[in-house]
């Protein structure tokens, strides 16, 4: 049964993107004009992926977005790198909203206390993505793109995507173009729900046995994260688990700081299979290439990871106790992706 139930979500969530692709290219000309007024330059691209990702509380479909409107054309390379980056940015709030859930259900002393995972996943997030970016951003005449937006997998006579593209297109025949593109993006969001639902029926206290055994070691609880993340297409779940554990102090802050370093790169997987569900080859070639100069700065920020931890735990104990810095910190992950749309 729950073979049958992950199937039939995989297939969904492949639906939903080529339905996204197709609706996207039948809009471009709706859509240029739109986002020529909002991204005239490529840090006004990075605000716009941020603000979207806090709206929709999800940065992986924010991620899609950004990939479905490079494949036709309406976004440059550097402004795709920079938007994924951005997703990156504005996605690591959905931890800030599962502490906030956790402190409505359970006994914390304050909202504070409840959300400091999620203060701790924007510090390492930003952390790691920040300098990824400006390195990535720097280096981006590397990735080639002479091919246009190319194909990033051979032609196959009879493949699943081909069909769901037949489906994709009759839908947006039926019911045009607009109303199947808020079509597709309601599928992603049910699809991962669906996912999310699949993942809840699994034993989480044996999870989380697990991973308490298993966290004292950096290098190993990196690994737990991202491999983790990765099958699970999203932080929700894996961070999810340990929560509530963190927030009651089972779990130290240096024992989920490798963790969620790997939960930062393993959240990409789904981005790289929107890619490839798209078929295109620059497209791929940019979320691996993040992945990789993300990876390299995780693993630099492990090998030195008891000046890095003093850092992130210096910079998080300020922002806790002193409630001007709280709010500081919170008017800045507000105001920098507003201020970079609004003033570009």
């Amino acid at each position: 049964m729950v073979a049958v139930q992950v199937v039939a979500t995989v297939a969904l969530f492949l639906f939903a993107i080529r339905l996204l692709g197709s609706a996207t290219d039948a809009l471009t000309p709706s859509l240029r004009v739109v986002l020529n007024r909002i991204i005239v330059d490529d840090g006004s691209a990075l605000g716009l992926s941020w603000l979207a990702s806090y709206v929709l509380a999800n940065g992986s479909i924010v991620a899609a977005l950004s990939l479905s409107l490079f494949n036709s054309g309406l976004v440059l390379p550097s402004q795709l790198f920079l938007m994924i980056v951005g997703s990156r940015l504005g996605g690591a709030a959905v931890v800030v909203f599962i502490g906030a859930f956790d402190y409505q259900h359970e006994e914390i002393e304050s909202l504070r206390e409840s959300t400091s995972l999620g203060l701790l996943t924007f510090l390492l997030t930003h952390s790691i993505y920040l300098p990824a970016m400006a390195l990535g951003y720097a280096a981006m005449p590397a990735i080639r793109v002479e091919d246009g937006r190319g194909r990033a997998l051979p032609d196959l006579e009879v493949s699943l995507p081909d069909a769901l593209a037949i489906v994709a297109d009759g839908l947006i025949d039926a019911v045009g173009p607009g109303i199947a593109f808020l079509v597709a993006i309601g599928c992603i969001l049910a699809s991962l729900r669906l996912f999310d639902r699949i993942l809840d029926g699994l034993d989480e206290q044996r999870l989380r046995r697990r991973y308490i055994s298993r966290l004292n070691d950096k290098w190993v609880s990196f690994g737990l994260g991202l491999v983790v993340t990765g099958l699970t297409t999203g932080v929700a779940f894996s961070l999810g688990v340990i929560v509530p554990l963190y927030n009651r102090g089972h779990i130290k802050r240096t024992e989920i700081m490798p963790f969620v370093l790997g939960a930062n790169i393993g959240t990409l997987v789904d981005t790289l299979i929107v890619a490839l569900a798209l078929n295109t080859a620059v497209g791929v070639r940019i979320v691996l290439f993040l992945v990789a100069i993300g990876s390299i700065i995780s693993v630099a920020a492990l090998a030195f990871f008891a000046p890095y931890s003093r850092l992130i735990d210096s910079a998080q104990d300020r922002i806790l106790e002193d409630r001007s810095i709280f709010v500081a910190v919170l008017l800045f992950l507000l105001l920098v992706p507003v201020l970079l749309v609004a003033f570009p």
